[in-house]
């Protein structure tokens, strides 16, 4: 019986998403509360709601700042209130006729007044107010609107996006004696003013321009600038870009889920935190797949590409909008821009218009607001333009045609080339602050193709490729190298370059581009490729292999017949040959083959480095631990380049974190003089778990979980999803610790996946299912015997052992205790022997003085070990075996709060009451008992599963849940699933 049963037992939902892969993201409206707007909000609720405030509030910013949004809160507001709101929008074309608005104005005041007046006899609007509009007569619409505004029915009016209305009406508005305007009637007008953010913004990012100026000219009502003195019945409200903060909870409340970090950098990179470009950046990504969700954490899955602005979007509206000669400029400039003001004359060059045009173009995309001017620190001169969006500047060039994006790559490269050659005196452009500066000019090559030098592309393009290795960032590495593999004619020169994309893909976990890079090598290798890059594209094929779990494919690489049907050296055969069967974790066959093979793969100090390192860890795994222990204290073998001697570094790393061994991975890190944040995400999870930062590990687990990669090096194909499955049961859990075992498992012929059965025996055993666990224990260490593994199988020998004494087998404890003392004779492991001090102290006579010194012994062990949830659970487990086990509980119990343990916690508290102990915090103590009962419910456990999971009866959980219930004010279990899966404090206040 596997952990699936228990799930549907439980009654596992979708809200419960610890899965591999994540789920699918579901975007909220949104329609509550303004993200970022408070101190406007209140602003204009306290000027709205004082008899003396003003009688027209005018709110601008750029366009797509949220004007409107904003605006229309207010009015909902307002109506909640009881105070009528008459909305008049204002649309393109208003301004081609004269004195529209104010006629506009006249009529919704005057209908909603005859409507208060007669509600069933409404009045037609006002006779004088049309025929000032039909004869163009100001003065008298100046009349008509003075006479409306003083009418003193309470309302409030609406004008929104006031910059298409008339000039004729802007300007009565700027004329209007406001203060005969009564309390009770107000005026809201929003209009775009392309204005940037406060220059002191401690939102903004390196590089954000999002503080520079470009403005159009448009009358703000009240505020004339001759007026030397603003009018005090007129107030502005500028809104200005999300704080990075804004950004954070925005994106939480559209996704239902807290943003990773780099979702919410990357989503203030490419919009400059203007919401309408959040919006849709946000849409296009969930359309594209590119956001999965773990445990209500949302995710950008790796390698995303940047989206395309859809032709109705605002920004693309309003370049559209400008027609020609700003189109053309605007595409050039989506290339160009990063040169400053050199772009200007590459514009005219490139596209073949006139500087007089080019130069109105730029102006007119200023104004526009699609582009900014960026100033001097002086002020006065300009270093040039950049896209006030980058997603647009983004979607304007992936609109051209390849043809064009080349040509006018190849101008930019030209110029950057040709800067201080013989006999240019022209002075060398360079890439704006603004730009990426690294990634600008191989970004350019890539694109310009043939349009440019060959040899010197490849050269430049594999030189910034190998600048930015690893790319973790993903600044183009893999792009550049691909760039250059198009740019190469000789087959073999060719194959190696695309060799080097793949290694990069790899590295970027793109493992289906390096996969097929790996396989175009190897099923026509040029004549003349040497045998050791033939050998790294049979490694390539098979990690990428690995990493996408094709194990049938796996499989078949681990036959002669597979390699023999093409044409190889023996040295890539063999290696890949045995590479396949050690992903596959079949050991014996693996050393076998090595050791008929030695003299073809000892060939090369690389492919010997490799090989002898598979070879110690598949003596290590087959419980031959001498070789790979005596290695881990040696200096690097010399003549391995450095990415592969990493590589074989973290191999060794993760084998040793595997079995649980921090000490000794720590030793290996000082003497390869390596740092644990260089480590992969794999890796440093394994080392989070171990070091009890549980809250750092389950960050990594999720991004990793979403972007489907779980597997590490074998033997530790399946160490992230168990050892994460470890935490959640820890944290009570139950059910997602289960669903993320289900979801992980393999199909036949893979990797063993004992591991998985530990974790799944755990979340059966703490459920009550005995039999259940003790079956996917017996399961796992059979499939282990069958492949001579021991690597692992102390914790599952461990857990049968407390299965079975918990069941009142005490002989079958006791032969599990056996097996987990030859495995500690046998591996040397201080793991392995933690565990059979400790399970020989509780499952074999416990209480006898035997048991008590393997207990007292196991506490030293422990300590020495310094991993602070192993530590606690010693302390715990020895703790009734000691005089004085109150110093060894409350310790236990601090550490278990460290590491977040809400379960363990719960279970030392009980054993501090059963030892007459005070309880630290009995506030804190009642809360946690709260949260944890809580969480249990929101796991779909039923009241006898929860009894099971605390160790208690029936009848004090229905107890527990009562004082819950009075405690809260909550009324029924929705409420409190509700408050756990929204985060929400548990109060009533949730209903």
């Amino acid at each position: 019986m596997s952990s699936k049963v228990v799930v549907e037992t439980v009654a596992a939902r979708s809200d419960t998403d610890w899965v591999l892969g994540g789920t699918p993201v579901r975007l909220d409206r949104a329609d509550g509360q303004l993200i970022g707007r408070e101190r406007e909000s209140a602003e204009l609720d306290g000027g709205l709601r004082d008899p003396a405030g003003p009688r027209l509030v005018f709110i601008r910013g750029e366009r797509g700042i949220g004007r409107s949004a904003f605006v229309h809160a207010a009015a909902g507001r307002l109506t909640a209130a009881g105070i009528a709101v008459l909305p008049v929008n204002c649309v393109p074309g208003d301004d081609e006729q004269p004195l529209m608005l104010a006629f506009r104005l006249v009529k919704a005041l005057e209908e909603h007044r005859s409507a208060a007046a007669q509600r069933h006899h409404p009045r037609k609007p006002d006779a004088k107010a049309l025929s000032a509009v039909q004869r163009g007569d100001r003065a008298a619409m100046a009349e008509a609107l003075a006479a409306a505004l003083a009418q003193p029915t309470p309302v409030t009016v609406v004008v929104d996006d006031a910059q298409h209305a008339d000039a004729d009406s802007l300007a009565l508005l700027d004329q209007a004696d406001l203060s005969r305007v009564p309390p009770g009637t107000r005026l809201l007008v929003t209009a775009v003013q392309h204005t940037g953010t406060d220059t002191a913004d401690p939102s903004r990012e390196p590089g954000d321009t999002s503080n520079l100026r470009s403005s159009v000219p448009l009358p703000v009502p009240g505020c004339a600038p001759e007026q030397p003195v603003p009018d005090p019945a007129v107030r502005t409200i500028i809104l200005s870009r999300l704080s990075s903060e804004s950004v954070t909870a925005w994106l939480e409340q559209r996704l239902r889920a807290t943003p990773d970090a780099d979702l919410v950098q990357q989503a203030q990179v490419l919009t400059r935190s203007l919401p309408g470009a959040l919006d849709a950046l946000l849409v296009a990504w969930v359309a594209q797949g590119a956001i999965g969700v773990v445990d209500r954490h949302a995710f950008l899955v790796t390698g995303a590409p940047v989206p395309t602005l859809p032709d109705g979007d605002r920004h693309v509206a309003a370049l559209r909008a400008l027609g020609e000669p700003c189109g053309t400029v605007a595409e050039a400039l989506s290339v160009l821009w990063p040169l400053g003001r050199v772009a200007a004359a590459l514009v005219v060059a490139s596209t073949g218009l006139t500087a007089e045009v080019v130069d109105h173009g730029i102006s007119a995309l200023v104004d526009e607001g699609i582009m900014d001017d960026l100033h001097a620190p002086d002020g006065a001169t300009s270093r040039g333009w950049t896209f006030r969006v980058p997603l647009l500047a983004h979607s304007v060039r992936e609109r051209l045609s390849p043809f064009n994006r080349a040509r006018l790559s190849a101008a930019a490269v030209d110029a950057l080339w040709s800067a201080g050659a013989p006999g240019d005196d022209t002075a060398p452009p360079s890439v704006l602050a603004e730009a990426d500066a690294v990634a600008y000019l191989p970004n350019r090559i890539a694109d310009a193709g043939l349009l440019v030098d060959r040899k010197r592309a490849v050269a430049e393009l594999t030189a910034a490729a190998g600048a930015v290795y690893p790319d973790h960032g993903r600044r183009g590495m893999v792009r550049w190298l691909l760039g250059a593999v198009r740019l190469i004619d000789e087959p073999s020169a060719r194959q190696r370059a695309i060799l080097r994309c793949g290694q990069a893909a790899f590295g970027c976990d793109d493992f289906r581009m390096a996969r097929t890079a790996a396989e175009r090598i190897l099923n026509g290798p040029a004549e003349g490729l040497d045998a050791l890059t033939l050998h790294e594209a049979a490694t390539l094929l098979v990690a990428s292999a690995a990493v996408e779990q094709d194990w049938q494919a796996l499989s078949r690489m681990g036959t002669a017949e597979w390699w023999e049907g093409r044409r190889l050296p023996a040295l890539a055969t063999v290696s890949g040959r045995v590479q396949a069967l050690l992903q596959l974790e079949r050991w014996q066959e693996s050393l076998t083959l090595l050791a008929q093979s030695e003299a073809v793969w000892k060939s090369t100090p690389g492919t010997r480095s490799l090989l002898e390192l598979f070879s110690r860890v598949g003596e290590f795994v087959l419980g031959r631990p001498g070789r790979f222990r005596k290695d881990l204290v040696l200096a690097e073998v010399p003549g391995v380049p450095p990415n592969k001697a990493f590589a074989q570094n973290i191999a060794q790393f993760n084998v040793l974190l595997g079995i649980g061994d921090l000490r000794e991975g720590k030793a290996l890190l000082t003497v390869r003089a390596m740092k644990p944040e260089s480590l992969p995400e794999p890796s440093r999870f394994l080392w989070h778990h171990l070091e009890g930062q549980w809250d750092e590990a389950l960050t990594l687990a999720r991004r990793n979980l979403v972007n489907g990669t779980v597997l590490t090096v074998a033997p530790g194909h399946l160490l992230l999803p168990a050892r994460t499955a470890a935490i959640l049961l820890a944290r009570g859990r139950v059910t997602g610790a289960a669903r993320l075992i289900d979801t992980v498992r393999s199909q036949l012929n893979g990797p063993l996946e004992h591991v998985l059965d530990q974790a799944d025996a755990e979340v059966l055993r703490t459920l009550g299912e005995l039999e259940a666990a003790e079956q996917v224990l017996r399961r796992g260490l059979r499939a282990a015997d069958e492949r001579g593994s021991v690597y692992g199988t102390d914790e599952l020998w461990a857990s049968l052992a407390a299965v079975h004494a918990q069941a009142g087998a005490t002989e079958r404890a006791a032969g599990c205790v056996a097996h987990l003392e030859q495995l500690a004779e046998q591996t040397d492991s201080s793991r392995t022997r933690l565990l059979y001090l400790l399970t020989s102290g509780t499952a074999v006579r416990p209480g006898s003085a035997e048991a008590g010194r393997h207990l007292c012994q196991a506490v030293g062990l422990a300590r020495s070990r310094s991993q602070p949830f192993e530590t606690a659970v010693t302390l715990l487990t020895a703790a009734p075996a000691t005089e004085g086990p109150a110093k060894l509980l409350h310790e236990a119990y601090e550490l278990f709060g460290e590491t977040g343990a809400a379960l363990w916690r719960f279970h030392t508290r009980t054993a501090m009451r059963e030892a007459r102990l005070v309880i630290p915090g009995r506030e804190i103590a009642t809360e946690e008992n709260q949260q944890l009962l809580a969480t249990l419910l929101a796991e779909g456990l039923t009241n006898r599963q929860i009894a099971q999971v605390l160790r208690l009866s029936q009848d004090a959980v229905a107890n527990r849940l009562s004082r819950l219930f009075a405690r809260t004010g909550m009324r029924s279990r929705t409420e409190v699933v509700t408050a756990v899966l929204t985060g929400s404090p548990l109060t009533g206040d949730n209903r």
